[in-house]
């Protein structure tokens, strides 16, 4: 018997700021999922009313539910949350809700948790093995869940230490002119990995650790024959190394140490002539046990929406690029 062709589902909203949470800012939330659906939602009161066909309603029910969990769990949703929500009408699986994965809730009261199926996949990784490459572009949590898990496995005393590192390796801009010294120069490039430290453990809490040595920023250069227990190692931007800078840091993993490798092999700034050793290492480590490969993709961008709209337009253009260069003589 065919379903009938109209359909009606309630939903009871939350009161006070957790409605903005499930609705938007001025209803944005709401209005996005009416535009994707084409169903009729309505407010009345604390009720939101669901108008439309089965297939629409049951598309809209499902990604209230996820806003109404997200709220509870103190989370903002934001438009790209309701968009990864929708894409399983078209047949993809449904990512799984982020807020019964909390990894951590940062200084400032955010639970921290994997957004995708991708980043779910990057964290049980981790977790599971004491080495793992993350490769994916940019905006995929690569260094924020990294920088995540590295504070929880010292706050459970898992690791005596943590230690973050980058390659200085200029992206198309040039700061050997910049006054200071050594550590003045290097610091423009560490930035991003302060950052994500002081958002999980708050700028105070940071510094007194780093004065203690529990905490280490450093250019990968000054990794250079240290050998490394007990503590949780993260190179990020590995797609700017050398096939020497990488050996180089694997082999600084000591007894007790856990090692997070990222990069994106999209975005490298070596010179021409120079291997990465981020993309030599998918084939030297290829298939060996103990060591995680993670492929995070477009669909795993959490940054703002545009940016899962500029890493696809990119490779477009690469990928047709890269087609008309292998068809000429």
């Amino acid at each position: 018997m065919a379903e009938p062709a109209t359909r009606e589902a309630t939903i009871v909203l939350p009161s006070g700021p957790d409605a903005v949470g499930v609705l938007g800012q001025h209803d944005a939330l709401l209005r996005l999922v009416e535009a994707e659906l084409g169903a009729q939602l309505t407010v009345r009161g604390e009720t939101l009313v669901i108008r439309g066909t089965p297939v629409q309603v049951r598309a809209a029910v499902r990604v209230f539910d996820r806003l109404l969990a997200e709220a509870a769990g103190g989370r903002m949703p934001d438009p790209a949350e309701v968009r990864r929500v929708l894409r399983a009408r078209d047949g993809e699986p449904e990512e799984p809700a982020p807020g019964g994965d909390v990894i951590l809730v940062t200084a400032a009261g955010k639970p921290v948790s994997p957004r995708t199926a991708g980043q779910r996949a990057y964290v049980t990784a981790i977790g599971g093995h004491d080495l793992t490459f993350a490769i994916g572009p940019a905006g995929t949590g690569k260094t924020y869940l990294a920088v995540a898990m590295a504070a929880v496995a010292l706050r459970a005393r898992a690791v005596q230490r943590l230690v973050l590192t980058r390659p200085a390796v200029e992206a198309g801009e040039k700061l050997g002119f910049l006054p200071g010294d050594i550590a003045a120069k290097v610091d423009p490039y560490l930035r991003p990995l302060y950052d994500a430290l002081y958002e999980m453990l708050g700028p105070e809490r940071v510094a007194r650790l780093m004065e203690r040595g529990v905490i280490e920023v450093v250019p990968l250069a000054f990794m250079r024959g240290r050998t490394l227990n007990d503590a949780f190692i993260i190179l990020d931007e590995a797609q700017n190394t050398t096939r020497e800078q990488m050996k180089m840091f694997l082999t600084r993993m000591g007894f007790g140490s856990k090692a997070v490798v990222t990069g994106d092999v999209t975005q490298i700034d070596l010179p021409r002539d120079r291997t990465s050793g981020l993309v030599e290492a998918r084939e030297v480590f290829r298939g060996l046990g103990g060591i995680a490969f993670v492929a995070l993709t477009e669909s795993d961008v959490v940054r703002h929406e545009l940016v899962q709209t500029i890493v696809r337009a990119y490779e477009r253009f690469e990928a047709g690029r890269d087609d008309s260069q292998g068809g000429s003589p």
